[in-house]
């Protein structure tokens, strides 16, 4: 046994080559001992390089994934555990593969083609995406987000992956000369991979997609992998064809890859990327809207004649009328591009208001393009770090910090409401919007509603007409609704007073249940995975029954 495994070996103290190792194995040490590889280290700059691009390659696909399945834990879940499987398998076959043919020239040819399919995915991604929606869209029920996320990386992630598993275990062969130091050897290899893929998580996080997005992250590192391949067949003088067509298609997908649009033909102020999303400022005839980690939605926005949205934001205005305060004092958590500030410093002339923002990009283009007043303030923070940092008490605190499915656990928790309720004043109310409506018992709503009832005396909830959002007021003063319609009675603006008459035509008091949601337990992304479920087949009933009677044409003719 020892003996087998020592004839695979360079015996480097007796400087021969032991029985049964140079016979098979001369064209790949003929190789070493040529060009770029005699010294060895550009072995473990590959493997450097190698474990950086991994790495930068899972964050890409976390921003090509997120305006179609959102950036949740559900999908980074699905991201990581497909890059597991790829380069789980790119180790076995790799070793295999090494152990039968471990000619370096097939390692950097499995290079040379992971670097063209990543510069390549800038370029057909969206497009993959967009067809495998399209596609489970009418065949799945159930988990239609944990599917088409699940085939998108698989489709798009796991071949260059398991080109890049490939790797470690073929650089083991190249590199391990004795057993005397075998240990060293393979030690050094997996530090080299380990340092590359921690810079690799920083850089395109901090550096590369805030600054230049995630198509050219993506091309940035394709080009290093690249460059990688052919540094090493220049120097051993082999695969030029190979080396040709490789750079030729780099240079095609650095062409048409490089704008980074996920948009289809439509017209925006500011397409662009921050630390923590992606981002869309679009104009209509009447408004500005931001968009953020969806091609489709409403974030923020602006109506040029400065009047109601016509969204939950007005509906939220009853807050500061439930409060009772002529001159409110407005906390925002989740500040976005300031709707809602300016709606209250609009229609409450003496309001006092202050904002949230984790994302600092999303502030400065509240400025750029959405005239937001310099009278409001913006803390760049975690909105509820930001509650543990100060002691201030508020009148409103309006919570808007819930979208799709990317709802903070650690801001929809009984220990979350109640820094809330500390932070407000005796009669002050806090005011949510739930934008996911469902019938279904037990539903993401439900366990907001009831988590925030655990904690506030009086809760009261109306939903927005003609969406699927409801906003929902909790307060101590068990006269909040008394006080509601006192106020409402007195208010002047025409504008806001009819939006007070829809809010008092529907709201309602909510007695609260058994669903909580506390730090140790809140499965938010889950319950709010089911909701899009529900819409899905609920907006899609029509056409799936057109196709499942007519078939393809007539679903393109309805279209």
């Amino acid at each position: 046994m020892i003996e087998s495994l020592v004839c695979l070996c360079y015996n480097k103290r007796n400087n021969v080559i032991l029985p049964g190792y140079r016979a098979d194995n001369t064209e790949w040490e003929e190789t070493m001992e040529q060009g770029i590889l005699r010294n060895k280290y550009y072995l473990y700059l590959t493997e450097f390089f190698a474990g950086m691009s991994v790495m930068a390659v899972e964050l890409g696909a976390s921003r090509l994934l997120a305006p179609y399945f959102s950036s949740s834990q559900i999908v980074w879940t699905i991201i990581i555990g497909t890059i597991m499987i790829a380069m789980a398998l790119g180790n076995i076959w790799g070793g295999r593969s090494a152990d039968k043919n471990p000619n370096p020239d097939r390692l950097y040819v499995r290079i040379l083609i992971a670097a063209v399919w990543i510069a390549a995915i800038p370029v057909f991604g969206k497009y993959v995406i967009l067809l495998i929606s399209a596609a489970l869209v009418f065949t799945v029920n159930n988990n239609f987000l944990i599917w088409a996320a699940f085939l998108a990386c698989m489709i798009i992630f796991v071949f260059p992956l398991f080109l890049l598993g490939t790797v470690t275990p073929s650089l083991v062969k190249y590199t391990v000369d004795s057993l005397d130091d075998s240990g060293k050897t393979v030690g050094s290899l997996n530090a080299f991979n380990t340092v590359g893929s921690i810079i690799g998580t920083f850089v395109p996080t901090f550096v590369t997609i805030p600054a230049v997005g995630t198509s050219i992250t993506f091309l940035i590192f394709s080009g290093i992998l690249l460059l990688l391949g052919l540094l090493y067949f220049i120097t051993v003088k082999k695969k030029a064809v190979s080396c040709i067509v490789s750079a030729i298609l780099f240079l095609l997908c650095s062409v048409f890859g490089s704008s980074g649009s996920f948009l289809f033909g439509e017209t925006v102020l500011y397409e662009g990327e921050s630390v923590y999303n992606y981002l869309q400022v679009k104009e209509t005839e009447d408004s500005v809207i931001l968009s953020t980690n969806v091609l489709f939605g409403v974030q923020s926005i602006m109506k040029k004649d400065g009047g109601v949205t016509g969204m939950y934001y007005d509906y939220a205005l009853a807050a500061p009328v439930m409060a009772g305060r002529e001159n409110p004092r407005v906390l925002i958590l989740g500040m976005g591009t300031g709707t809602y500030a300016k709606q209250c410093q609009t229609y409450f002339d003496a309001a006092s208001v202050e904002g949230v923002e984790i994302d600092e990009k999303i502030t400065q283009l509240a400025g750029e393009y959405f005239e937001l007043p310099d009278t409001v303030s913006v803390a760049t923070y975690d909105g509820r770090a930001y509650l543990d940092a100060v002691s201030e008490k508020y009148d409103v605190i309006m919570v808007d910090a819930y979208q799709d499915i990317t709802i903070p656990f650690q801001m929809s928790s009984v220990e979350f409401f109640t820094l809330v309720k500390e932070h407000l004043t005796e009669d002050g109310v806090m005011v949510v919007n739930m934008n996911m409506y469902s019938e279904e018992e037990g539903n993401i709503n439900q366990y907001l509603s009831d988590t925030i009832a655990s904690v506030f005396d009086q809760v009261y909830t109306v939903d927005v007409r003609g969406s699927t959002n409801r906003e929902l007021f909790a307060t101590q003063n068990p006269d909040a609704a008394a006080v509601f319609e006192r106020n409402r009675s007195g208010l002047e603006n025409p504008e806001l007073v009819m939006m007070m008459e829809k809010v008092a035509e529907g709201l309602t008091p909510y007695t609260g249940g058994d669903y909580l949601l506390t730090d140790d337990k809140a499965p938010v992304e889950l319950l709010g995975m089911r909701v899009i479920d529900e819409l899905i087949q609920k907006e899609l009933s029509y056409y799936k029954t057109l196709f499942e009677q007519e078939g393809i044409q007539g679903l393109l003719e309805e279209l």
